[in-house]
């Protein structure tokens, strides 16, 4: 059995990968399990389920004994007791309930140092906005923790007893040096967390481990400036390498430790991507398959006779941090059909990753083409819509399952069967097809571009708090 063996601990379900020594894939499995959404803004699952669909997917594959890489969700707050039990359900990356805690942080700390120190505002997906709103409101359950661990940590923690995890996944707890690459002391101390309960932190291909949007970079093979990753996955993100910390002074993109040592990246999130055709095929076509909506949809030129949707069905991060943004169609007429709402989906969603596009060139960051990854990248009409509405040339690799591939790579790096993770890169990724901007169609989105980006300004006092 190889020791490339990637496990991706996702939103909705696991992942798992096993690979040759080249990088093919040799086997496959994946398990489900449910989000719990108990309150509006909220959003968790049982950490067991996580153990549970990780064991059964590594069982199929027969890759228990084997060492695994592990990717998964980043953000997400698990804390146990004295003895490693958990103490109360995970609170997840898209959960929006922690706005006062966030303001709280951004005042005890003050706004530019914090992204001086950490590389990123408060925002609520973040984990230690998170630990305050327990010490607020379940100061029982606070008073138990003895451990904090994130998501895919916890993953490791129950099928390996390793109690440890790595700079990339920890720079999104807010609680990180990422320039140091280590804990903050200064945080910790202003927020009054006690340090011991972080686990130890290594360097990625050192632990074969990272947050699935680094570990997902390496698995295009986005590892040093050029190439940026497109993530179209529950969240869609735009991230690009840095061969410096540098943050954004104003906090509207994130910058994290990378996977690749002695490396940063910059990226913007969007919290509700092919989440958004999710939802779409949930409340309007149960049960349809993704390939007939998207025939409906092709039905229809690129922007849909004026129909436009605003994807922020879960809050947004980026470029607009507010838990309260919402979604809407706007521009609807008696012509406008499921086909046309759904390519109007598509084409929001891509609007939305060109804020961060934008965002990312005006920091600097080099642009040259990007790598598509995760289930959306699946939909050829989505691909050729987004790489429109970017003006940029997508790159699908082989393997389109990124956070669990470059998982895998990561643990041949940690095993040594690979030397780092440029020889990594360069044996296994393979591209194996680009898709250029249609000129028509870019046009035609550069026009919707304009008034996508007037709709949240102009719908924003519209907003619930």
């Amino acid at each position: 059995m190889t020791s490339l063996v990637g496990l991706d601990v996702g939103t909705t379900g696991v992942k798992a990968l096993s690979l040759s020594s080249k990088g093919e894939v040799v086997g496959r499995a994946a398990e489900e399990y449910p989000l719990s959404i108990p309150r509006p803004e909220w959003a968790e699952q049982d950490p067991d389920d996580w153990v549970r669909a990780a064991e059964a997917a590594l069982g199929r594959l027969g890759a228990e004994k084997v060492r695994v890489g592990l990717s998964g969700q980043m953000h997400g707050l698990v804390p146990l007791d004295e003895q490693k039990r958990v103490l109360r359900p995970a609170i997840l990356w898209n959960d929006q309930r922690t706005g006062a805690e966030c303001a709280e942080i951004e005042e005890r700390i003050g706004l530019e140092r914090l992204i001086e120190l950490t590389g990123n505002r408060a925002l609520p997906g973040f984990t230690a906005p998170k630990l305050l709103w327990l010490r607020r409101h379940e100061p029982e359950v606070y008073e138990r923790i003895a451990h904090v661990l994130l998501p895919k940590d916890y993953v490791r923690l129950q099928l390996f007893g390793e109690l440890e995890t790595d700079v990339a996944d920890a720079s999104g707890t807010l609680l990180f040096d990422v320039a140091g690459r280590r804990w903050s002391e200064e945080v910790l101390a202003d927020l009054e967390i006690p340090p011991e309960w972080l686990p130890p932190v290594r360097e990625s291909t050192d632990v074969a481990g990272a947050g699935d949007q680094a570990a997902g970079a390496v698995g295009v093979g986005v590892v040093s400036p050029g190439p940026v990753s497109v993530v179209l996955g529950t969240s869609g993100v735009v991230f690009a390498p840095l061969s410096a910390f540098s943050p954004d002074p104003e906090g509207r993109a994130h910058v994290f430790c990378h996977a690749v040592p002695g490396t940063w990246h910059a990226m913007g999130v969007m919290l509700s991507a092919a989440g958004s055709l999710t939802w779409f095929r949930k409340v309007f076509a149960p049960g349809e398959p993704y390939e007939r909506l998207d025939a409906e949809a092709e039905r229809w030129e690129p922007g849909a006779e004026g129909v436009l949707f605003l994807p922020y069905l879960a809050g947004e991060r980026t470029p607009h941090a507010d838990p309260h943004a919402r979604g809407a169609f706007v521009g609807l007429s008696l012509r406008h059909d499921r086909g046309a709402l759904r390519r109007a989906v598509l084409e929001g969603v891509a609007y939305g990753l060109r804020d961060s596009l934008e965002l990312l060139r005006e920091l600097g960051c080099a642009v040259e083409v990007g790598r598509v990854s995760g289930g959306g990248a699946r939909s050829a009409l989505w691909l050729k819509i987004v790489s429109s509405v970017l003006g940029l040339p997508l790159q699908r690799t082989a393997v389109d399952e990124g956070a669990a591939y470059g998982a895998a790579l990561l643990a041949g790096v940690t095993d040594g069967v690979f030397a780092d993770i440029g020889e990594a890169v360069n044996d296994c990724v393979r591209v194996q097809e680009e898709i250029e901007p249609d000129p028509e169609w870019q046009r035609v989105y550069d026009e919707g571009y304009e008034r996508f980006r007037a709709l949240y300004p102009a719908l924003r006092p519209l907003e619930v708090q």
